[in-house]
């Protein structure tokens, strides 16, 4: 089958980075996350603002990132779906946040970004791989001449569901919900396969 799924990645294959660090720190301000502010530059300027202002840099981020795990029942779904069709992780998170989590799923494919961090571990800026590149990735696999489905959880990933043949949410917060009720809404990773194998059928 000519057919690929993208995902996003933090809401619906592991916990939210931030808000673990936010918890973590004891900084409410850095719980903020693209399901609350849609947008991602402001939302990354403020983060960062926050980490250079409390004297926090990547190896701290680092550090808890290390102590997380999938969220429950993500590992065995991703691995049944990567035997179902192609997948690409379409994230906006960061290379250097990422890589401990990827091996425990399995080293998926991703797409996400870049920090920028000085020799002293402080996060001085972020480079996009692309500018709205989840929707830009899935308007290429249509290209490509892939069914294209694409599922997240965030204001971030609408865009990519949009641009798909099929878009489906995972866990979405009510804000969302509210302002896109054309995607089908998923609160299980079996909600969530039922609705990858129904958009197949179309394939």
């Amino acid at each position: 089958m000519l057919q690929i799924v993208c995902l996003d990645l933090e809401g619906v294959l592991i916990p939210e980075i931030w808000i673990e660090f936010s918890e973590r720190t004891g900084i409410p301000e850095l719980a903020k996350t693209t399901r609350d502010e849609p947008d991602y530059d402001k939302l990354m300027r403020g983060r960062i603002e926050i980490l250079n202002r409390k004297g926090l840099g990547l190896p701290d981020i680092q550090e808890v990132i290390d102590g997380m795990r999938p969220l429950d029942g993500a590992r065995e779904f991703l691995d049944w779906l990567r035997g179902y069709c192609q997948v690409v992780i379409l994230s906006d998170t960061y290379y250097q946040f990422a890589a401990p989590l990827m091996r425990q799923l399995g080293l998926p494919t991703l797409f996400c970004h870049e920090l920028i961090v000085d020799d002293a571990g402080r996060v001085r800026d972020y480079r996009l791989r692309l500018r709205d590149h989840k929707r830009a990735s899935v308007k290429a696999f249509r290209e490509l001449n892939f069914h294209t489905i694409a599922a997240g959880d965030s204001y971030n990933d609408t865009t990519m569901l949009a641009a798909a043949h099929a878009g489906i949410l995972f866990r979405p917060p009510a804000n969302v919900i509210a302002e896109f009720p054309q995607f089908p809404v998923t609160t299980s990773y079996e909600d969530l396969r039922a609705e990858i194998i129904s958009a197949s059928r179309g394939a």
